[in-house]
Formats: structure tokens, sequence, C-alpha cells
């Protein structure tokens, strides 16, 4: 009976096909402080947390397929130093032994948790920070511990309305002020819900709800990771609290049974609200409970596979921090001086200390992961990552379905795309959480690219594209050039047809924002241009258009375009221009407008969403070499919105073609 049942034990770790069977196990420790008062992060200034509302976990997941053993654990914090995980790695490793590069830990990003690591003016609550990394390694080495046969399912699904940009580009005349006293702040977080100051988002939404499931063979549930790009909610000043993070795990795991985790996506520059419309009010208990039915709904579709490799990658990545010039570390050092050891009260006392811990420290390593789990992708980063870049990561893995957690393995700081640092504001400010080089962002994305193509053993894809009936609908009208601007960087404009004439963005274009056929280009004091000539006598432009200005707020709205040195523009008075001849049509601000401008000899038309707006004789301008888009060429009024499908033809269009052009 004895050998009986030892043959039934070893046949339960054997799949049918002779492999090692597929295991997961699970396991949360409690990490909610008991000693009060704690020192809180996740504001500019130091506050303290004199009461739990509600618990702080570490929760850990272990996979094991025969061959690998990872680890995936989330704790409740605003951020981690990689020294303390380093720590936790170690002493989880020696329980356990699973190697430290075979684990990602991650932080919730909640706002509300102990801090143990010092950020803006919020230094580190010891005790917490002590505590931590045994807490970790108890909840790994409980995982392994739990480790049982068992099947993996996953699934993405779209959740748009819980999660939106919160960095928007204020209009040219509002430019604000950083800590240092320069007006660099061209976009910023949270403007204020319908601010007429605000133009609309600087980026794009990464709205990409995530479920990772893991099932005992028999279908119990053993624990489901979850990951979504939305920043925090918020809980009131004095408390201590898992934000939604916690309460969203105890809904699933009240629905679904095992232990549930929400892993933090990324959420740079995504919050919940939505500050293009009315002002909502929101509770963490609120947000957990919508956004738990609709992981909830999702869950019911996940299908499984009881065989599940595994494989994992790790890479550092050195980097610099851009460092303060000589004149501004004077003006830090003085008023680090003033505080004469007391905490900072103030942006500027708190960003003149930042320059002194940054000048300090000019160069960080950075650990990188990429993780297979089946045909499952997940990336580590340990930065506060834009939607735009998380969008890039999954359109370009090799995996079909890829998600990314944030503050994983340590905590570097924002990293905006190159293009947003030209707009200035919070996240740009040098500081130990947003201090990295202007260059970190597309190195961290190629590196995460290289190490999803070494564990999926293939390489990474090519972004898809939408729209495509309505590009092909462009090209057959055989076009010179035509820039569909749906990159996700700069600064090439890229040439949809066979005559390659890309065109080159300026600064002060940001990328990737929801347009009218597929994603468009936000101009913000950039323009795209090309050396593309102007053919002499006739000659056509066709473009779509979004004007983020009002009407009357200067004497040109904006110069939508100029090539041969005709000047298509939004007049003051919000109709369309050029020259002297003059629209019919109010121009809505926020509104998609498809033009198209003829210049067929002596005579110039202007279409407005296929209907002739204006024409009349117009003379010969002084032309300038080349074509300039969201501009004129010398650079005046340009144009503040966002600009799609634009296609150059050195021949009259008809009025079919562009009613046809104007169809989406």
């Amino acid at each position: 009976m004895k050998r009986f049942s030892l043959f039934l034990a070893v046949l339960s770790l054997v799949s049918c096909g002779g492999r090692p069977a597929f295991r997961a196990g699970a396991h949360a420790v409690d990490i909610t402080p008991t000693e009060f008062p704690v020192i809180v992060s996740g504001s500019f200034l130091s506050k303290t947390g004199t009461r739990a509302e509600g618990k702080l976990h570490a929760r850990s997941i272990v996979l094991d397929d025969g061959a690998t053993r990872i680890v995936l654990c989330v704790v409740d914090n605003l951020m981690m130093p990689r020294d303390l995980l380093d720590k936790a790695k170690a002493l989880a490793s020696e329980a356990t032994g699973i190697p430290p590069d075979r684990m990602l830990i991650s932080a919730t990003h909640s706002h509300s948790a102990p801090s143990v690591m010092g950020a803006l003016g919020t230094e580190v609550d010891e005790t917490h920070r002590e505590r931590l990394p045994g807490w970790i390694a108890e909840s790994i080495a409980g995982a392994v511990k739990n480790l049982e046969p068992a099947r993996a399912g996953w699934l993405s699904v779209d959740a748009p309305h819980h999660t939106h940009c919160r960095r928007w580009i204020a209009r040219p005349d509002r430019i604000g002020e950083d800590p240092f006293g320069e007006r660099t702040v061209r976009a910023n977080m949270h403007p204020g819900y319908q601010n007429p100051e605000f133009i609309g988002p600087a980026g794009p939404v990464d709205s990409g709800l995530s479920l990772l499931s893991l099932q005992s063979r028999d279908g119990k549930q053993i624990a489901l990771l979850a990951n979504y790009s939305m920043h925090y909610v918020g809980a009131p000043g004095d408390a201590v609290s898992p934000d939604y993070f916690g309460p969203f795990a105890e809904l699933m795991e009240t629905k679904i049974g095992g232990i549930a985790i929400m892993s933090q996506g990324t959420s740079g520059d995504q919050h919940w609200m939505d500050y293009g419309q009315p002002r909502q009010q929101m509770t963490a208990a609120r947000f957990a409970e919508e956004l738990a039915a609709q992981a909830h709904e999702a869950f019911g579709r996940i299908q499984y596979r009881d065989t599940v490799p595994l494989a994992m990658a790790e890479a550092a990545l050195p980097l610099s921090r851009r460092q303060p010039s000589p004149e501004r570390l004077t003006w830090a050092r003085k008023i680090v001086a003033e505080l004469d050891g007391r905490l900072p009260e103030n942006r500027p006392e708190v960003y003149a200390r930042e320059q002194i811990y940054v000048s300090e420290e000019p160069r960080r390593e950075l650990k990188l992961q990429a993780l297979r789990i089946g045909d499952l992708g997940i990336t580590a980063i340990p930065n506060e990552v834009y939607g735009i870049t998380g969008l890039k990561l999954k359109a370009m893995s090799p995996f079909e379905t890829t998600f990314n957690i944030e503050l994983a393995n340590g905590a570097e700081g924002y990293i905006p795309p190159p293009e947003q640092h030209k707009l200035g504001g919070y996240t740009t400010w040098e500081a130990r959480t947003a201090g990295l080089e202007v260059t970190a962002e597309p190195k961290i994305v190629e590196t995460l690219l290289t190490l999803l193509e070494q564990v999926a053993g293939k390489p990474r894809r090519t972004p898809a594209t939408a729209g495509e009936t309505y590009a092909a609908t462009v090209l057959d009208t055989k076009p010179l050039a035509y820039w569909r601007m749906d990159e996700f960087a700069g600064p090439q404009a890229h040439d949809r047809g066979p005559n390659a004439h890309h065109g080159v963005y300026e600064d002060g274009v940001a990328f990737y924002l929801p347009g009218t056929i597929h994603r468009a280009a936000q101009f913000a004091g950039g323009r795209l241009t090309s050396s593309l000539a102007p053919p002499a006598g006739t000659r056509s432009v066709s473009l779509w258009f979004w004007n983020g200005l009002p009407a009357g707020t200067r004497d040109v709205t904006g110069y939508l375009a100029e090539w041969g040195g005709d000047r298509l523009a939004i007049g003051r008075d919000g109709r369309l221009a050029l020259g002297g001849l003059a629209g019919k049509s109010a121009i809505e601000p926020r509104t998609w407008y498809h033009t198209a401008l003829v210049r067929d000899g002596g005579t110039a038309r202007v279409y407005l969403n296929g209907r002739l707006e204006i024409e009349g004789p117009l003379a010969d301008a002084n032309a300038v070499e080349g074509l300039f888009l969201g501009g004129d060429s010398r650079g005046k009024a340009n144009f503040e919105g966002r600009i799609a499908e634009a296609a150059v033809f050195g021949r009259v269009l008809s009025a079919e073609e562009i009613t046809r052009l104007s169809e989406r």
C-alpha cells in the first residue's frame, strides 16, 4: 500500500507526456505596521500615519516547470530601493534555493504605506525598512511550501474607463514655473477638470487589464495576478492603507478563491481622473469594486494550459543622472544650508535638497527583467513608466500577450520618453525619483525587448496598425508623400508611400495620441518638416487636424501647413485662412476635421470635411524650400493640437478625391 501511495505521489508530479508537471504556489504575509506613528511616503512633503485602514501585504507566487523556478512578489508600498530588495532576495534564496535572478519583487505604489526609501521631502521609516526584507522572504518561502501541480491561463482586456493620462499640455500662453524659478512647464500632471488653460493629454493611455490565473489541476484557484496601469486612488491623510490594490485583491479572493494580487502597470502618467470631463469623486473601495467586477467578468473567459514552459532573463543597465548646472547647485546648497537639518517645507526646498542627492550619485544601475510563462510575456522595470512606453513594449513584444510591472527590483524614478522632457513638468524635474538621463527610456525599451526575445526564442514583432482601409485610399491617389503620424517616437516621420520622403519632427511634438483614423501626433510648439520641394503651378495637401486653442487666443490661432509659400492657417476668428482668403465655418476646438489645400495655378481652393470652403485668386508667394506641417516656415504661431494622415501631391486633387479622403 505504501509503495502504491508513493507511485501516485510521483505520478502527480509528472505530466502525461513524461515531463515534470507545472506547479504553482502562493502565499501572503501581513506587513501592516502595529506601532504608530509611521513615516508615510507619497507626497512632496513628509507626513505620518497614525492608524491602519486596511491590511498591507507581501504577496508571492512561485512557479515551477520542472526545470526553472521563478518568483513574482508584489508588496504594498510606494517604492522600494534596490539594496532592500537585494537583501530580501538573498534571504529568500537562502530559505528556498531559488537564485535571486529568478525573483521579481515589485511595489504596488500605494501612496499611504510606510516609507522605506527617501523620496522628495520624506525620510525613511527605519522600523518598517528593517522588517520588510524578512517579511518578503517569508512570503516567498511560504509560496514555495505551497507548490502543487497546476494549470495556467491568461488574457488581457481593455479597461479604458478607469485610467486616463493625467499629464496635460498647457496653452502656449500659460506656461508654468518650475521649482527652480524658470518657466519650463509646458505639460504637467493634474491640470484640473475641464481647465481652459490646458489643451489636452500629453500622451496615450495604456488601459489593458491583464490577468494571469493559476489553478490546481482540479480547478481550485491558487492565485490570480492582475496588472493595470493606474497610479493610485488615495487614502485619508493620517491612514496607512494598501490603497485600492488591497481591496481589489480581497474582492477577487472572495469571488474566485486563492490569493489575488494587483501589480502596477505603466502608470507614470496615468491616473483615474478624466480631466476632459466634469469632476468626479472616487474612493479606493469604489475603484476596487468597479475594476474587480470587470476583472471577474474577464476571468470567466480564461482558457488554461497544463504545460507551461518558464523562462526568465535579467540584465543590468548603467545610466547617468541629469546633473544640475553649477549655478543651480550653488542655489541648492544655499537653501540646504539654511534648512540646518530640518525637513523641507515647500517645493523649492524639496528640489534644492534633491539637487545635492543627484549630484552626489551621478550614475545608477538598473536591473531589468523579462519572463516567459507559457505564451505570456512579462517585463519588470524599476521605474515609473509612461503609458506610451507600456504600449511600445506590448506592441513589439514577441509574445501576443505581454504586460509590464513597474517599480520592480528597485526604484529609479520617472522615465519620460525623450520628447516629454522637452515639455517639462513634475516628472522631468531632476530628483532621485526623476533624475535619469534623457535617453533612458529608449535604452530601457531596447533592453527589455532584447530580453523578451531571449526568453521567447523569437524576434520582436512589428507594431500592428489600424485604419489600413483609409491608408489604402490615400495611397491609391498616388501621393508624393504620406505621413500617417502614428509613430511611437521621433524624430523621423515615416513616409508610408513608395518615395521614402521621410520627414523630421522637431522638439515640441508628442506621439501616439488618439486620432480620427488611427493615431496622431500632438503638436506643442514643434513642427514636422520635410525637404520635399513644392511642384510649380499645381499641388495639393490633405490632412486631418484637431485644434486645441480657442478662437481669439492670438492673432493667428495656428498655422496648419506651408508648402510653396502657401500658408494654411486657422485665423484669429477660428476660421480657415489662406493668404487674404478666409473661410466661413467656425473650427470648434478639440474636434477632428479634414482639410485639403489645392493650388491650381493662380487659383487656390480649400476644402473642409469634403466641402469647398475657400476659393479665389492667390498670388505666388516667396516660396521657402521644403514643407512644414504644424506650423509655417517662420515658426510663428505654430499649430497647437493634433495632426494625422497628411498627404501631399504634385497635382490638383479633384473634388471627388477630396471627398473620399475626408471620409473616415
